[in-house]
């Protein structure tokens, strides 16, 4: 980051993406702030692990962005602030969108009134997601093999900024409306801001679920041989981001941060980084050796039949591109996963031994 004298703040600290980007910072000498209310799995496993290796560097404050008085004395601390917290699931914000809505909008609302009132306002980065551009169902596609292809050439780019938002599903609703805040909170209130409109990234410290980080739920699932249920034919398609990839953007808008004050990215692996549900699980049980039974269930309401990210814009700002293939970041990920079910087999072993 650009002031290191000043913390990091990094909501959501203990999730996947945050842990990954403390670490990074942290490894390079930066002070991190961690805000994270610790509700999703595996966050407790990666704060003891950032404390592990960090602890030196790093502050934790176990609370809710929803507390508006401390995220105010957080943010008056920040040089930089990247907010990750969220309710990131679709099925819950579907049976809790007061829930959702409280925390994807109040939540956000308290951080850039905070920022708003700073004397030295924190860059603000925003990670926002694909759902805000709807269902596409104006993209026209056609059946070739595992996957879904766009018929027109427009879209074998991608989806960029320009897509007309279309926020579905009250976790669509929620984010979007974050989303929108944070552009008028630059225009309206010079808040220094970017959003990240991601597509699905992957890597290291995820556990994923059935709605969210599925590339690691599924790796899990067919490491352990158990069943998976596809939602849909399979054959719906999104681009994949390895971790580092987006580690590697995040410094780089900060960098940037007066070219690209004020603009919403879509971030993604692009096309040469796309691949199908079935493409996926067929090159995972290649790695793994392993075949559980899958099974197929309804389409979610909503749900996307393609969805490729046009990074060009973030490009041309940054120079910024992918560098991990599908591949190298699937076998990266294998390593991970693999180890650490090991690892949590063993603690098992040596409980039962004691």
């Amino acid at each position: 980051m650009n002031n290191i004298d000043k913390p990091v703040v990094i909501t959501g600290g203990a999730g996947f993406i945050g842990t990954n980007l403390a670490a990074r910072l942290l490894e390079k000498g930066h002070r991190i702030i961690i805000v994270d209310n610790l509700s999703r799995s595996g966050s407790q496993r990666n704060l003891q692990w950032l404390f592990d290796k960090y602890s030196n560097l790093l502050q934790v404050n176990i609370c809710d962005i929803r507390d508006s008085y401390k995220m105010s004395e957080i943010i008056k601390m920040a040089g930089t602030v990247f907010h990750f917290a969220a309710q990131v699931a679709v099925t819950k914000s579907v049976e809790n969108p007061v829930e959702d809505f409280k925390v994807n909008v109040e939540g956000t609302l308290n951080i850039l009134e905070s920022i708003r009132r700073s004397d030295d306002p924190p860059f603000l980065v925003f990670t926002s997601t694909n759902k805000v551009y709807g269902k596409l169902s104006n993209v026209k596609l056609v059946e070739k093999g595992l996957r879904y292809h766009p018929v027109s050439d427009i879209y074998c780019n991608g989806i960029n900024e320009n897509t007309l938002l279309d926020f579905q599903s009250p976790y669509g609703c929620s984010k979007g409306s974050a989303d929108q805040y944070i552009l008028d909170y630059c225009r309206t209130y010079d808040v220094p801001a970017s959003v990240f409109r991601m597509s699905c990234i992957y890597g290291p410290h995820q556990f994923g679920t059935e709605d969210q980080g599925w590339v690691a739920y599924f790796l899990f699932r067919i490491i352990q041989n158990l069943p998976i249920t596809i939602y849909g034919d399979g054959k719906q398609v999104r681009d994949i981001l390895y971790i580092d990839d987006l580690l590697e953007a995040f410094e780089l808008v900060v960098k940037n941060k007066e070219n690209c004050n004020g603009h919403a990215f879509t971030i993604g692996g692009g096309p040469s980084n796309s691949i199908s549900i079935l493409e996926c699980i067929q090159l995972l049980q290649r790695h793994c050796a392993k075949f559980p039974p899958l099974s197929f269930a309804p389409w979610r309401n909503g749900d996307q039949y393609y969805y490729v990210s046009d990074t060009s814009k973030f490009n041309n700002l940054t120079g910024w591109k992918p560098s991990v293939d599908i591949e190298s970041g699937i076998s990266r990920l294998y390593e991970w996963v693999s180890a650490f079910i090991s690892s949590e087999e063993s603690s098992v072993v040596k409980e039962k031994t004691i």
